[in-house]
């Protein structure tokens, strides 16, 4: 039995849970986002990816209410939120610094907005308990925040922003004070959580390795605009330009122009001396337009000798290697002065490298390992 692919985006009866529709931001005549379109769906764990400044934190201000609009309109859940205050929001936020009471006990810090909205004692008790079990901090209920580690924190403040059951959760670079390994581990935990409450998350992050684990799109932002919308995979394997394929992991940009070969095939003309290099494209590109071959270090495998009947070859020098355990990059330097890198898996123990720093070495690839891109 197979599995049904989560993908309401493709679905043209679904109805998004969040439509901005032309929303533009501006702070005097600076423009923080600029005429912004685009939906989001229920159930989705959406993030907001771009270097500081780009806009998503003022997006996520918004939909909280902590921002007002200039232009266009946001709705939740088919309303207009514009006039909503934020108090009113079906949408809760948590912030980078989690922003608990130390003087309260992580349980009372769970109960705290279901006090506020003057529950009955026997409601809030069943809720806080859901939340603690979900979040596995039932042991931990009495102690205060700082009797406990940061990850706990982290889910204390989660199972907080949680309790009141809103339809929206806006997480604003959750996982920023956590180490990395600590910070992989509960980005697991927040899909588990996310998928168990069925709630909507946004969250926000300048951490292309964060957005490509815990989404299901990714939305790569820049100067106040979206640049593409897509599924992880989608934005590393078919960027649809130079800046999300520079963003998103490493990648070698080659710069040529493009002249027909086949159906769908073109030679991408780019080094002095050099024979042109065989690309695939379902996007079209007509003869002498200048383009950018994207290919990521993974696709291309480095040998000593010649490879034979290689779709693409080039010989190189070897001018640095990265080891970092599970992979090595070995940075080639082609005729001409084009650095290339090229990534091979660590999958048995060397006690000495095949290759080494300076050695000529050949790198190849296939015609359909990397992106044809005209900006």
């Amino acid at each position: 039995m197979s599995i049904p692919v989560f993908a309401p985006w493709d679905d043209p009866n679904e109805q998004p849970l969040i439509r901005f529709k032309n929303v533009t931001k501006r702070y005097g005549d600076f423009v923080a986002i600029d005429d912004l379109t685009q939906d989001i769906y229920a159930k989705e764990f959406f993030a907001l990816l771009g270097p500081s400044g780009c806009g998503k934190t003022t997006m996520m201000r918004m939909l909280a209410g902590f921002e007002t609009i200039s232009e266009g309109t946001i709705e939740l859940a088919g309303q207009d939120i514009a006039a909503v205050p934020p108090n009113q929001r079906a949408v809760n936020m948590m912030f980078q610094s989690y922003a608990l009471f130390p003087h309260l006990s992580v349980y009372e810090n769970i109960a705290f907005g279901l006090r506020r909205d003057k529950l009955p004692k026997e409601q809030i008790d069943d809720r806080v308990s859901e939340m603690l079990k979900l979040t596995r901090l039932e042991k931990f209920a009495r102690r205060k925040p700082h009797q406990i580690s940061g990850g706990q924190r982290q889910r204390v403040a989660l199972a907080r922003s949680l309790a009141k059951g809103p339809k929206l959760l806006l997480l604003d670079e959750p996982l920023g004070a956590l180490d990395k390994k600590l910070r992989q581990e509960t980005q697991f935990e927040l899909m588990d959580i996310q998928e168990t409450t069925g709630t909507t998350f946004v969250i926000v992050t300048h951490d292309q390795e964060e957005a490509m684990t815990v989404a299901s799109r990714v939305a790569v932002m820049d100067e106040g605009r979206i640049i593409q919308v897509a599924t992880p995979d989608g934005i590393y394997e078919a960027p649809n330009s130079v800046y999300v394929a520079d963003f998103i992991g490493e990648v070698n940009i080659i710069k040529g122009t493009a002249k027909a070969a086949n159906k769908e095939q073109y030679y991408v003309d780019w080094g002095v001396n050099q024979a042109p290099i065989l690309a695939t494209s379902e996007r079209a590109f007509s003869d002498g337009q200048e383009c950018y071959l994207a290919i990521r270090p993974e696709k291309i495998s480095i040998t000593k000798g010649k490879p034979e009947k290689a779709e693409n070859a080039v010989q190189g020098k070897v001018l640095d290697i990265a080891y970092l355990g599970n992979l090595s990059t070995y940075h080639v330097e082609l005729p001409g002065g084009l650095v290339i890198k090229a990534q091979t898996a660590n999958t048995r123990r060397l006690s000495r490298r095949d290759i080494t720093w300076e050695d000529d070495v050949w790198i190849r690839w296939n015609a359909t390992a990397g992106v044809l891109l005209a900006e």
